[in-house]
Formats: structure tokens, C-alpha cells, sequence
């Protein structure tokens, strides 16, 4: 079934408050950030950036699993993450790079948030050169020298006190906050294309339809695939 098809029947066993309260969260989500993690160790800090991310727009996650693999600890995300695109770039020893050239083939730039000589304040970060990839570190070591030697730009949080960093899942909600505020009261672009709410539209709709799969293949099997909702 396309996927027009599958909101015009699923909207049948879906109520009105649930459609819109589906379509306020898409007019308010964004691609024009997208937040890449590489080698987070602890769980909960990895479950807690997936929670921020959806509350404060953010659609993309992606996960660089060199060392470490991500596994959702479910009280800490609290089912944010199926409301999520996530990607994991998990095939090699080493994947950072793929990451890296992925991001960029998407159009999006290499920020490295970790403090550094030609660092910005994420205040001062400029939001109209273009997306933005936002990468964070791991927990100790922070980000690879891979990342820091392919970055286009690299940003800081400013801190007063005697403390080196702040915990990743603190400092991953304070720079969404940050640029998504100043991204929403921008003149730029970064609401979600046509197609890619349609798309996140329907894959919504089969989750908040009870046996939203069952529904879907019933049809297909009356109509013989065919499409006939309008």
C-alpha cells in the first residue's frame, strides 16, 4: 500500500484527537537538525538524548557503534524512540567515517560540540550556512579524532564552573534547546518536506491504530492490493 493509503484507512480506527495531536508534533518537527552519537557507553545517557531529541523536534538520531552498540533503557526514554528515525552505523571496526560522509552526502555539516581553538559559543553557532549534523562523544574520551579532524565547525557550552564537562545527555538537551529556540523564531526553511511527513505520517498512524498490521493486510487482501480509499 502506498503510503497516502495507509493514513485514508487507518484515519477509520484512529480518533480525531489522536490525528491531531499526530499532526501538531509533525508541524513542529525538524530534519534541519539531525544529532549523531558516537560510542555512547551508558544507556540511560544514550535514552535520554533520544528523549530530548523528540521533545524538543528533532527527527534524525543517529548511532556510531565502534565499541559500543546502543540499548534503549525504556524507563529513561520513556518509548520516545519510536517516534524517531534512527540510523546506527554499525558495520565496520571503525564507522565514524561512514558517518561522516553519510551526513554530508545529506547536506547537512560536521559540528563537533567539544571545546576546541576555532570553537563558537552554540549561541554564536550559525544557523542559516545550512543543516546541521551535531555530533557528541563519548562519555570519557568525547569525540574521536576522526570527528575532530572532519569537522566543518566545532561549539561550546560555556561553563563557570571547576568542572571539565557537562554529563552528554545535559549538554545534548542544552545545545537542542539553544538552536531549535533560535531556529523556530528564524526566517529559515526547517519544518519537514511534504513527503517526509506523509511518510512519518503513516508510519505513526500504524502505531497508534490498534492492529494497525492485521487492518493493513486485511485490506490489501479484499482488494487485492489495489487502491481504492480516497
Amino acid at each position: 500500500m502506498e503510503t497516502q493509503e495507509i493514513i485514508n484507512l487507518l484515519s477509520n480506527y484512529t480518533t480525531k484527537e489522536r490525528q491531531t495531536t499526530l499532526n501538531k508534533v509533525l508541524d513542529d518537527r525538524t530534519e534541519y537538525i539531525s544529532v549523531v552519537l558516537e560510542d555512547i557507553f551508558q544507556t540511560h545517557n544514550a535514552s535520554a538524548v533520544l528523549r530530548s531529541c523528540d521533545c524538543f523536534g528533532i527527527q534524525n538520531v543517529n548511532f556510531i557503534e565502534n565499541r559500543y552498540s546502543y540499548m534503549e533503557n525504556k524507563d529513561v526514554a520513556m518509548g520516545s524512540s519510536q517516534w524517531l528515525s534512527i540510523r546506527r552505523f554499525n558495520q565496520k571496526e571503525n564507522n565514524t567515517a561512514d558517518a561522516i560522509n553519510a551526513m554530508r552526502d545529506a547536506g547537512y555539516r560536521i559540528v563537533a560540540t567539544t571545546p576546541h581553538t576555532n570553537d563558537v559559543l552554540i549561541k554564536d553557532l550559525d544557523l542559516k550556512k545550512g543543516k546541521i549534523a551535531l555530533f557528541f562523544g563519548s562519555e570519557k574520551p568525547g569525540l574521536s579524532d576522526i570527528v575532530m579532524q572532519n569537522a566543518d565547525e566545532f561549539v561550546r557550552i560555556p561553563m563557570y564552573g571547576f568542572t571539565e564537562s557537562f554529563n552528554i545527555s545535559v549538554s545534548a538537551a542544552l545545545c537542542l534547546y539553544e538552536l531549535t529556540a533560535r531556529l523556530r523564531d528564524s526566517d529559515i526553511d526547517w519544518h519537514l518536506s511534504a513527503h517526509k511527513r506523509t511518510e512519518l505520517l503513516a508510519l505513526w498512524m500504524k502505531l497508534s491504530a490498534r492492529n494497525a498490521d492485521g487492518l493493513i493486510k486485511e485490506y490489501e487482501k479484499r482488494n487485492n492490493g489495489k487502491c481504492v480509499i480516497q
